[in-house]
This record gives C-alpha cells, structure tokens and sequence, in this order.
C-alpha cells in the first residue's frame, strides 16, 4: 500500500490557493502564523526575498517555489530590509476582496513579482513523524524542477490554471496543489534530516513492511513481538532500528496512529464511538475513550459534537 497517500488522507490534507500577486517594488509584506498549515509561494515573474521565523534569509526567482512548514510567519518582500506590514494592513489598504489578483504599487508591472500563493491545511489535533520532522522551510528551485518532472509539470499546470480566470479553475488547483505537496516533500527531503530518515523507513524492506502492516491493519493487536516476527528481525534489534529511523518506538507509533485514524473516523464516518472503538484496535470503549481523552484532552463524544 502507498503508506504516504493513507498518512496525509487519514491527516486530512486538503490544498487551497489563496491569492495571485502582482507586486511593484518597493514592497513588503509580513505574513501571520496560521496554525496546522504550510503555506507555499510560487514565483511567476520578479524576486522574492523571504525571510523566515528562524531568520533565514532566501533568495528566490521565476520558477522557484518555497514552502514554509507548521503555519509559522515570515516576511515576503522584493529585497531585504523592508518594513513589512501586516498581510491584513495590506489587504485593507488595497481594497482586496479575495477574488482575482492582489496588486500592490504602481509601478512597471513588466518589473513587478508575480506569485502564486496557496496552503495545505491538516486537520486541527493532526499528528504524526512527518509533520513534526517538516523543517523551516523548503525551497525548490527551477533547477530543482528539471530533476523532478512530475512536480515541474503539476506547477506548471496549476500556474495555468490560477491565471486562466475560468470556471473550475479554483477547484483544480485546489486538487493539484494537494499533489505538489508530496512532490514538494520527495524532492526537499534532502533538505531535513528528519525526513531522510522517515523515507528510508518507508523504503527499508523490514521496517517499512512493519509499517505497512500498521497501516494496512492498525486495529489488529500488534505487540513489538509481533511485528518484529513478521519482518524477521529480533525484538530488541527491531525496536531499536524503528525508532532510529521513524522517531518514535513501534508502539508508540501504533498508539498514535490509531487515535488519528480515529479522528478521522470521528468526522467523516457515522459510526458509532463504540464500533470507532473497535476499528481503532481497543477492546472496549472506555479504554478508547480514556486514550483518547489523555491525548487530546476530550471525549470521543464531545470531539464529534464540535467537529460538527
């Protein structure tokens, strides 16, 4: 199975375009924190200068993209060391209502920066090794692109499709950009240590199969035992190689998974909590809802109720 496609489907990552620019220097702007998002920018035409909560300083030209991870700020500006003022003082300032492109200043616009701006949103309480391993920020460079055909061709195609201007546009980009986050992921791996580590745990034959079992299977009663038998590899010496590569050791990673998963099963399914219970590998209701409650600090039944 694609552990990667049930992962980000069971955190419910969902994309969504949320602006075009066309800025004319000089010109700044400080984009908030945004929680349980990742926030990606595409250049069109121009320059971008971004820099990061961490304070890294970026560079970035037509055909580049950055993608900031965890919803944290950054400044976005043709240059460094502007002012930068709030998205929303600039947003104001303008007039934007949110429906076509946003332009600031009036300068040339041949000279001006053009982006394509969007997010990937999880659901809120989404947890696993991915999102926590995701780093500052990812860039991918045009030159970046002639390596990777799949994403070059999904961003170009939804660039074409943002300034196209007709009917189901926004819905398109919306599937595409969910498709160019996990490009963007396989060709910025190299830039987080942490998720090297998780892609070779999904392409390592023993702890990858270990995984697969989880995820194919995550109510069945699993033990460390267990799972190091399937994958032929001792307790001990499984334990330890899982935990080196994913993060976290193979129980606490099933215990996880099954609260997502229920999540999950929560919002979208009309199960009952105690048959949830069930497909989340407890044995009987309390047990869930007590795992549940000492995770997310709430019922089963009360996060249904709001989720609503």
């Amino acid at each position: 199975m694609d552990i990667l496609d049930d992962i980000l489907d069971t955190l419910d990552l969902r994309g969504a375009l949320y602006f075009r620019t066309d800025f004319t220097g000089p010109w700044a702007v400080r984009v908030p924190e945004f929680g349980s998002a990742a926030r990606f920018h595409l250049v069109m035409q121009g320059q971008l200068h971004v820099t990061t909560a961490c304070g890294a300083e970026l560079s970035l030209g037509p055909g580049d993209l950055v993608m900031i991870p965890k919803g944290w700020p950054h400044v976005l500006a043709d240059a460094p060391g502007r002012q930068a003022p709030e998205l929303e003082t600039v947003l104001e300032a303008v007039g934007y209502d949110g429906q076509g492109v946003l332009r600031v200043g009036d300068g040339d616009p041949s000279a001006s920066t053009q982006m394509l701006c969007g997010h990937f949103n999880f659901r809120e309480r989404a947890d696993h090794p991915i999102l926590r391993a995701l780093p500052d920020h990812i860039v991918i460079t045009a030159a970046m692109r002639l390596r990777e055909p799949l994403l070059d061709e999904m961003l170009r195609l939804a660039a074409r499709r943002a300034f196209a201007d007709r009917l189901g546009s926004e819905a398109a980009i919306t599937r595409l950009s969910e498709i160019v986050f996990i490009e963007v992921l396989r060709a910025g791996i190299g830039q987080s240590p942490e998720l090297m580590g998780l892609m070779e745990a999904f392409r390592d034959r023993q702890i990858g199969r270990a995984l697969e079992l989880i995820h194919r299977d995550p109510d069945k009663g699993w033990t460390a035992e267990s799972l190091a038998s399937e994958v032929a590899m001792s307790r001990s010496r499984f334990a330890e190689r899982f935990s080196q590569l994913v993060g976290v050791g193979p129980m606490t990673y099933l215990s996880d998974w099954r609260l997502q998963k229920a999540l999950a099963l929560l919002e979208r399914s009309q199960s009952t909590v105690q048959e949830i219970a069930g497909k989340a590998g407890y044995s009987s209701p309390a047990a869930f809802t007590r795992a549940f409650a000492g995770k997310f600090g709430l019922a089963p039944t009360e996060y249904r109720r709001r989720a609503a």
